[in-house]
């Protein structure tokens, strides 16, 4: 009895959380190397086929290696700020307290909105003092995101500097509870959210996704996360990559987003 209560949870564990295991495919990892290297860029894509259970990539193993977030953990700042009303929705204001900022695109007031799609690390840095320590480390924890060190001193740096981790692996995982309403936050939350993540609508798909460049210890790493809604079926995607050379970043910035790209095109779906 006790062994079949044992597999029974071993088989449970071993799903997602839609019933079954995930497949795994490596059918386009040539095509998606010589994308990365057309932009100088190295490291992996991981692509999930929601409706086919199918998880794609050039390179699972460092799918499941850890990296700091970057700016990827704007996603999560940005929810964790809606649900304790430190923001209030896509449109609220975060000022611009007159210091020069390290682009001068972010030198201005901006709506939450714009400082996501800009990036403006300055803006959620303030968004993130204002959460404070005690309720960022309990939101983590009830979002499953136990890998991120937070404390009085890293309050306003941890996902950009020091130990914080997260994988691509795990990047498709958040992004799927939370597309999927999975997350234990408010359903006004989850749509404010949205309309703050969006980046492009046309007739045949939404388009949601989010840029991360770090340097730690002068070595760049760098994200592009998302999801492409395509009805009936939702892609999630996770891209790590850093330059081949680490001294030549002239791709860097552009690339990640253009390689995502021709990646979802070579799927068929952009």
């Amino acid at each position: 009895m006790r062994y079949y209560l044992l597999l029974i949870l071993f088989l449970f564990l071993s799903c997602d959380f839609h019933g079954s295991t995930p497949k795994r495919s490596e059918e386009f990892k040539n095509e998606i190397e010589k994308i990365l290297a057309k932009q100088d860029l190295k490291g992996t894509v991981l692509v999930f086929d929601a409706k086919n259970k199918t998880y794609y990539s050039n390179n699972f193993e460092l799918a499941e290696k850890g990296y700091l977030p970057a700016s990827t953990f704007k996603i999560v700042n940005s929810i964790i700020a809606l649900e304790t009303n430190v923001l209030k929705d896509e449109n609220d204001s975060l000022k611009w307290d007159g210091q020069k900022r390290a682009f001068e695109s972010w030198q201005k007031d901006m709506t939450v909105r714009e400082a996501f799609q800009a990036s403006c690390l300055p803006c959620y840095q303030e968004v993130a003092r204002r959460i404070g320590v005690k309720r960022m480390k309990s939101y983590l924890n009830k979002l499953h995101l136990n890998n991120m060190d937070v404390n009085e001193s890293t309050i306003d740096n941890f996902w950009i500097e020091g130990k914080s981790r997260i994988t691509p692996v795990e990047q498709i995982d958040f992004l799927q509870r939370f597309y999927t309403k999975k997350l234990p936050i408010l359903n006004s939350t989850y749509d404010k959210m949205l309309r703050v993540f969006e980046k492009e609508r046309t007739s045949e798909y939404i388009y949601f996704g989010k840029t991360g460049w770090s340097q730690d210890n002068n070595h760049n790493n760098g994200w592009f996360v998302g999801m492409i809604d395509k009805k009936p079926n939702v892609y999630y995607f996770a891209l790590n990559v850093e330059p081949n050379d680490q001294k030549n970043t002239s791709k860097f910035a552009a690339g990640r987003e253009l390689a995502t790209r021709e990646i979802l095109k070579l799927f068929q779906i952009l």
